[in-house]
């Protein structure tokens, strides 16, 4: 008697425990299907609404994670914004092909698709995000034309921490890529961008106002900056990235706003650069209307592969002459390390330190540097120094020419 009493304890005891447990709120993410939610795949129907509606249900839900799945086929959009704050963390999986308009003028945003004031974010999948670029580059005219249309760029960020990107690809965008202003704690991996390399203002990745930031594993291709890295950013690390076409990895350009603050901590290292216009690049207006500190920067082991200008600091900016000349740039440049930096250049000028004479280059270093010149016109490699207080140590093809 005194076990079969025992043994029904034991029997409740564990009935009780099965009922505790699974009246506790398991706290596990729910996934919202965009097809359940109404989303159609048939790359016509603008999923505009359908997305927005979902974004609002993953972001408001209580008592654990969401995700937003777009499985594969290709979803028309036409451009949407995704604000927070959200009540969870979200990870918005994408494995088919968000469709942009191919028409400019059906976004009525400068964004596409527009991720705001959000915390610990996660954009993930095996997808892509389809700009439809082609019918949008020949607009692109800005520079000579004062009434030219407003491109979007494809994906942005903004007021966006602790997030990340990682798996997807992004094709032929009207504008930018990327877009990333005041994002801080930023992982980017696995990501592919491609567009021609004649399509004008494609930028890969823009960060403004941005910290701490590292972007790997990478291929960008476009037909501009495959990074751009502008006013009031600082702790960026950029590791194996191939790059091109396009114009290389470049800081700026700087100096032509007011408003605009130093640029810091820059580490790029393990990179190619594959028949792109310039690899490492700072430009600086030469008439510049703030005076800033770019600083703390660190190359190593990168290769050029038949690369315009490798290494080009340019402080004397002027990217549609003639510019107006109101003086020497008042960015200063300092505390640059440059080391093994190898490859081939298609200009003999395979070295330009090209710096301001009112705010000279300072504690510029170079390190085994090895460029070798392969265009038209033939002779060796050559670098050029302008204003630069510097070091050099190591090989040094071309013959340095730092005081």
């Amino acid at each position: 008697m005194a076990c079969i009493a025992s043994a029904f304890k034991t029997l409740c005891l564990s009935l009780l425990f099965v009922a505790a447990v699974a009246s506790r709120p398991t706290n596990r993410p729910k996934v919202f299907n965009v097809q359940r939610y109404g989303a159609k795949a048939d790359g016509k129907t603008d999923n505009a609404k359908a997305f927005t509606n979902i974004w609002k249900s993953a972001c408001t839900r209580k008592g654990g994670n969401s995700k937003i799945y777009v499985p594969k086929g290709t979803f028309y959009l036409g451009g949407v914004e995704f604000v927070g704050p959200c009540t969870n963390d979200i990870e918005f999986i994408i494995d088919g092909t968000l469709l942009a308009p191919s028409n400019p003028r059906d976004i009525k945003k400068d964004i596409w698709i527009n991720f705001r004031y959000i915390n610990d974010l996660i954009i993930s999948g095996a997808g892509t995000l389809d700009g439809q670029g082609k019918e949008s580059w020949p607009l692109n005219d800005c520079h000579k034309n004062p009434n030219c249309p407003k491109l979007a760029m494809t994906m942005g960020f903004a007021f966006v921490n602790n997030s990340r990107i990682n798996g997807i690809t992004s094709l032929n965008s009207k504008m930018g890529h990327f877009n990333f202003f005041a994002v801080h704690h930023f992982n980017i991996t696995d990501v592919t961008i491609t567009a021609p390399g004649d399509s004008p203002n494609t930028d890969g990745l823009k960060f403004g106002f941005c910290s701490n930031i590292n972007i790997s594993n990478t291929h960008i291709g476009t037909g501009d900056d495959c990074i751009a890295i502008l006013s009031g950013t600082s702790n960026i690390d950029i590791s194996d990235v191939n790059c091109g076409p396009g114009h290389g990895i470049s800081v700026g350009s700087l100096g032509k706003n007011k408003e605009e603050k130093d640029v810091n901590g820059l580490t790029v290292r393990d990179i190619v650069f594959n028949g792109t216009s310039d690899g490492i690049r700072i430009k600086t207006w030469e008439s510049s209307a703030s005076k800033i500190l770019v600083s703390n920067f660190v190359y190593e082991n990168i290769q050029m592969i038949n690369v315009g200008n490798p290494i080009n600091i340019d402080q004397k900016y002027c990217p549609h002459p003639p510019c107006e000349k109101k003086g020497e740039s008042h960015v200063q440049i300092q505390d640059l390390k440059l080391k093994n930096i190898y490859g081939t250049s298609t200009n003999k000028v395979a070295v330009n330190l090209q710096c301001s004479k009112s705010f000279p280059c300072k504690n510029v270093e170079l390190t085994d540097i090895n460029l070798e010149h392969k265009g038209v016109e033939g002779g060796p490699s050559t670098a050029v120094c302008e204003n630069v207080d510097g070091s050099a140590r190591g090989k040094m093809v071309p013959q340095h020419c730092l005081n």
